[in-house]
C-alpha cells in the first residue's frame, strides 16, 4: 500500500514552531464530472442531462484559450486524487501544515456565467447537492462554499436560502458582474446576439434595474459572507485564441477589483455595514492601489473641491483673455478667438446629472474612505504571492491602516502541484523579513477566522479550530463589553 503522506514536508516543519492554528481560506476541490452528470439529471431531468452532455464544460471555446491541463499529475498525481477525495484531502492536510480548509469550486467559477438560465440554476443546485454530500463527513476539517448564480436577486436568494437551510453550508461563492449578450443586438438577432458581451455589475447600476439589496440582506441575515470567486477571462482585453497565461495574467485582480469597487460606489458598505466580503485569487496588490487611489481622487474630486476649484462661472475671463493676448502663437490661440467663444465647450457646462460621485456611498471625508474599505474586506492572497505584504505595510496604506490578506492556498490547481510546499512558501515572507511574525499570523489564521466568525459565531463550531478561534475573537473584543464578559 502507498504512503499518501508527504513526510517531514517544509510545511509541516513551519506549522510545528506556531502557536496557533492554520485556516486555509481558498483551497479548490476538483470536481468528477461524471458525477456532477448524476446531480443533473437528477435535478434537472433528463432533457438538461442531454443538454449539458452536449454542450461541454462551460468556459471553453474555441475562440478563447481556457484553463487546460490544471491538474496535477505526473510525481504529483496523489494531490490530484486528495483534490478530489474529501477524507484524503481531510487526512493530508497535516502534509500542507494546514488544520481546517474553506473549499471551493473550479467547476462552478465558469458555470456561474452560463446564460442559459434553467442551465446555471441547475448546474448551481447539482454543484451545491455535490458539495454537501461530498463533504459531509469531514466537517471538523473543512467546509465546502456554495455555488450562488447571481444574474438575478430572485435566483440567488433562492440559492442561498436552499443552501443555508436545506444542505446547511455555510459560505458562498458569487460573481459581482453578469456577462450577458449586448441586448440591442440580441433583440435583431438572438444567435448573432450569443456572440457579444455585456458587464455589469450586481450592485453598481445594474442590469434591467435589479434591486439586489435584498439579497444583501439575506446573506445578513443567514450569517453568510459572500466571496467574490471571478475573473476577468472571457472579456474585451482577454481573449488570446491560443495563450492561456496572456488571459489568465491579472484576470482574478481585475474582477475583484471592479466588484469592490462597485460595493463601494453603489452605497452597498453604507447600507450593509456588518456584512464581510471576499475576493479571492487575485491577491491584495489591487486592493492597495484602489484603497490608496480611492483616498487621492476623493481629494480633488469631492463636491466642495469641485465647486470651489473647477465651478465653470468663478472661471476669471479677463485673465484667460490676458493670457491668450500675450502668449497665444498660434492663429487660433488668440485673445480675439477667446472672446468669439463665450459658448462654454462641453466639458465646462454646467451638469444636469449628479455630480456628488460619492452620494450613494455617503462618504464625506476621507476617513469615511477607511471605515467603509478597510473593517470588512478580505483579500485571498496565494503563498507565492510576493505582493500580499503591501497589505502590512502601514507606511505605504493612507491612515497607517492594514488590510485584511488571507492565506489562500489554492490547493487543486495547476499552480500548486505540491500541496505539502504551500505554507512554508508564505512563511518566505517571515524569512525575507517583508512581513513580521505577527503579520504572518494575521495571515494565516486570525484574518480568516475573523470574516466569517463576525458574520456566523457558529461558523466553526464543531471543527479542530473551534476553540482556537473563540479564543481569539474574544481577545478582538473591546474590554468590557458583554461578549468579552462572557
Amino acid at each position: 500500500m502507498r504512503d499518501v503522506h508527504t513526510l517531514n514536508s517544509r510545511s509541516a516543519a513551519v506549522k510545528k514552531n506556531l502557536d496557533y492554528p492554520v485556516i486555509d481560506a481558498d483551497a479548490h476541490v476538483l470536481e468528477c464530472e461524471w458525477a456532477l452528470l448524476d446531480y443533473v439529471r437528477d435535478i434537472g431531468g433528463p432533457k438538461i442531462a442531454e443538454k449539458f452532455e452536449k454542450g461541454g464544460r462551460p468556459g471553453y471555446t474555441s475562440k478563447h484559450r481556457s484553463m487546460f491541463w490544471a491538474a496535477p499529475s505526473g510525481k504529483y498525481t496523489i494531490d490530484r486524487a486528495t483534490c478530489m477525495l474529501p477524507r484524503l484531502y481531510a487526512e493530508r492536510l497535516e502534509d500542507a501544515g494546514i488544520d481546517f480548509a474553506i473549499i471551493y469550486t473550479t467547476y462552478g467559477i465558469s458555470a456561474n456565467q452560463v446564460r442559459d438560465d434553467e442551465m446555471r440554476q441547475v448546474l448551481a443546485r447539482s454543484l451545491n447537492t455535490l458539495y454537501a454530500e461530498m463533504f459531509d463527513d469531514v466537517k471538523d476539517r473543512m467546509t465546502p462554499s456554495a455555488i450562488i448564480p447571481t444574474w438575478t436577486p430572485k435566483e440567488a436568494m433562492d440559492e442561498l436560502d436552499y443552501v443555508v437551510n436545506t444542505l446547511g453550508l455555510k459560505t458562498i461563492t458569487i460573481s459581482g458582474e453578469v456577462r450577458d449578450a449586448v441586448p440591442e443586438v440580441a433583440a435583431v438577432d438572438p444567435k448573432l446576439g450569443e456572440l457579444t458581451q455585456r458587464v455589469t455589475s450586481i450592485c453598481m447600476e445594474p442590469r434591467d434595474g435589479n434591486d439586489y439589496d435584498p439579497f444583501w440582506q439575506k446573506c445578513v441575515d443567514l450569517g453568510v459572507l459572500p466571496a467574490g470567486h471571478s475573473g476577468a477571462q472571457k472579456t474585451a482585453r482577454r481573449q488570446s485564441p491560443d495563450c492561456y497565461s496572456f488571459n489568465r495574467l491579472g484576470t482574478f485582480s481585475v474582477g475583484n477589483e471592479f466588484f469592490a469597487r462597485s460595493l463601494f460606489f453603489s452605497g452597498v458598505l453604507k447600507r450593509f455595514p456588518t456584512l464581510n466580503f471576499a475576493f479571492l485569487e487575485g491577491g491584495v496588490a489591487w486592493a492597495t492601489q484602489l484603497y490608496n487611489d480611492l483616498m487621492e481622487i476623493y481629494e480633488k474630486r469631492n463636491l466642495e473641491w469641485i465647486y470651489e476649484h473647477q465651478d465653470p462661472s468663478k472661471l476669471d475671463v479677463a485673465l484667460m483673455e490676458e493670457m491668450f493676448e500675450r502668449y497665444g502663437n498660434m492663429p487660433y490661440m488668440t485673445a480675439e478667438k477667446w472672446r468669439g467663444c463665450q459658448e462654454l465647450p462641453q466639458s465646462q457646462k454646467i451638469e444636469t446629472r449628479p455630480m456628488n460621485d460619492y452620494e450613494a456611498s455617503g462618504v464625506t471625508s476621507r476617513e469615511d474612505i477607511r471605515d467603509q474599505f478597510v473593517p470588512n474586506f478580505y483579500y485571498g492572497a496565494e503563498a507565492d504571492d510576493k505582493m500580499t505584504a503591501l497589505a502590512f505595510d502601514r507606511k505605504l496604506n493612507h491612515f497607517g491602516v492594514k488590510l485584511k490578506a488571507v492565506f489562500s492556498s489554492d490547493i487543486g490547481h495547476w499552480d500548486v502541484p505540491d500541496m505539502s510546499g504551500v505554507l512554508h512558501e508564505a512563511w518566505e515572507m517571515v524569512e525575507q523579513e517583508t512581513i513580521n511574525e505577527d503579520d504572518f499570523k494575521e495571515f494565516v489564521f486570525t484574518n480568516t477566522a475573523e470574516m466569517h466568525t463576525k458574520m456566523n459565531p457558529d461558523f466553526y463550531q464543531g471543527t479542530v479550530v473551534e476553540d482556537a478561534v473563540a479564543k481569539v475573537m474574544a481577545e478582538k473584543r473591546p474590554k468590557g463589553s458583554a461578549s468579552a464578559a462572557e
